[in-house]
């Protein structure tokens, strides 16, 4: 018989082995073990001020596991608790800890907006890596699903239809209680009411609620608007005349708000079906797919964030971007002008169109539009030539792949969470792991010094990178 490599799984260990030496040196694990002690964790240290009850786990710990978790896909606390006793990997990082999903759970929800500005430390270290370089920047949308059903949605006046329907509900079971004590001389009492009416009474009061958010919605858009006409007025010396009164805003009758998670709105996606969704924005360094913004909203509109998306691009990375691109979801020109006034080229077409289509575009006609022509006509022409149109195509080549990467390979589907903030704060640190990812991948690395007693003052690092290649 051959023989084989000796197998005794139930050997012991001399001295006790080190969970490090488990895995090759190029793995993942250990970036996240490094490039965590390179981050500022002085918003979630912070927090611990009492000194009584038992130690909680260490801070460090956490962030690795978690950030390594997302990395893998897993946003569960019940399948990363599960993870830290099966994975080899996730034993390293916790030092062999195994919170139970509860505190895992806890520790997310307790500092979800401090690992949500994560972020920005993750642009400010590709940038040092020389990831960023901020030639021309991509900016595009997608919507991910919320952790509510559409069919938990009512419009308003689907609401106002409901509400009448239940008054009288409740209007006719209490006349008929009400006829039947006197019949028997008896007196009726709320505590006898039937669950099927309590449940009523509870659905009305739900609606009410409902539609006075949307009500206030309303006459804060109102209000709003009417801030801004005033404004232009004043900005070009003419008198102001209010169109409404704020107060006396009515939101439209096809206005919705979900029961479930009411910050969430009913959105198309790309496919054309309708979903309960948030719009999950981002702006991508076309050279190296590094995120360098990130944003999250309920406005299913794309052209509302252009302006914004740009401006969070400067305040992370202390630089002007050279170019914009975008699909025509994001044509604004008024924005668009804004930005090419501050130097930057700025190519968005003015009509939407498939992508196979534009690429099968002809040559620029002749002669082009005069100077003061629309700048829907000028744009059109500019994206007709062949060496602007390339400059173009950068966008469907970063921006796009970076949605895939993050939604189809590592299953970012729907949000776990309910309520925008909370939801916005798990968008940013999905787009942080992204960045983590380009710099492992990239050949950046970390290397640590001596281990130190605790916290933020501990940090010993001293960087070691790579030089870096296409992530």
């Amino acid at each position: 018989m051959k023989p084989f490599k000796p197998y005794t799984p139930n050997q012991l260990y001399l001295l006790p082995p080190c969970p490090k030496d488990w895995l090759p040196p190029k793995h993942l694990a250990h970036f996240i073990d490094e490039v965590v002690d390179e981050l500022d964790l002085s918003a979630i240290l912070g927090a611990y001020t009492e000194e009584r009850g038992q130690p909680p786990y260490h801070p460090a710990m956490m962030v690795k596991v978690w950030l390594y978790a997302f990395a893998r896909g897993i946003r569960s606390s019940r399948r990363l608790e599960r993870a830290l006793y099966e994975d080899v990997a996730f034993r390293m990082l916790s030092g062999n800890q195994q919170p139970d999903h509860w505190t895992l759970s806890e520790f997310r929800r307790r500092h979800l907006q401090a690992l949500g500005e994560l972020f920005v430390q993750t642009v400010q270290l590709a940038q040092k890596a020389g990831l960023v370089k901020l030639g021309r920047v991509a900016v595009d949308g997608t919507k991910v699903k919320a952790n509510a059903s559409k069919h938990a949605a009512m419009s308003y006046d689907r609401m106002e239809e409901e509400e009448q329907r239940l008054r009288e509900e409740i209007d006719r079971y209490f006349a008929e209680v009400e006829a039947t004590d006197q019949a028997e001389g008896e007196d009726g009492s709320e505590d006898e009411l039937p669950e099927a009416l309590r449940t009523a009474m509870r659905r009305r009061e739900a609606i009410r609620q409902a539609k006075a958010a949307l009500e206030e919605e309303a006459r804060q858009k109102a209000a709003a608007k009417e801030a801004q006409r005033r404004a232009e007025a004043e900005r070009k010396g003419r008198p102001y005349r209010p169109r409404q009164d704020p107060q006396q805003a009515k939101p439209s009758p096809k206005a919705q708000r979900n029961f479930t998670d009411p910050d969430s709105r009913i959105m198309r996606e790309s496919g054309g079906s309708f979903v309960q969704a948030y719009n999950a924005q981002a702006a991508v360094d076309t050279a190296s797919q590094v995120i360098v913004a990130a944003e999250l909203t309920n406005q299913a509109a794309d052209v509302v964030h252009l302006r914004s998306m740009v401006d969070q691009v400067e305040a992370n990375t202390g630089q002007r971007p050279g170019g914009v691109l975008a699909d025509a979801g994001y044509f604004d020109s008024d924005v668009i002008e804004a930005l090419q006034a501050r130097g930057m080229e700025v190519l968005i077409p003015p009509d939407k169109l498939p992508h196979r289509l534009r690429r099968q575009r002809s040559a620029p006609p002749a002669p082009p539009p005069p100077e003061d022509a629309p700048l829907r006509e000028r744009m059109r022409y500019r994206l007709q030539q062949p060496e602007v149109l390339q400059r173009y195509r950068e966008r469907e080549q970063s921006v796009e792949p970076v949605f895939g990467q993050i939604k189809e390979g590592r299953g970012l589907r729907q949000f776990l969470l309910r309520g925008l903030p909370k939801v916005r704060a798990l968008w940013r640190l999905e787009c942080a792991v992204h960045n983590l990812l380009k710099l492992y991948r990239a050949g950046v690395r970390f290397r640590s010094g001596p281990p130190a007693s605790s916290g933020v003052e501990s940090k010993t690092m001293e960087r070691s990178m790579g030089v870096p290649q296409a992530a």
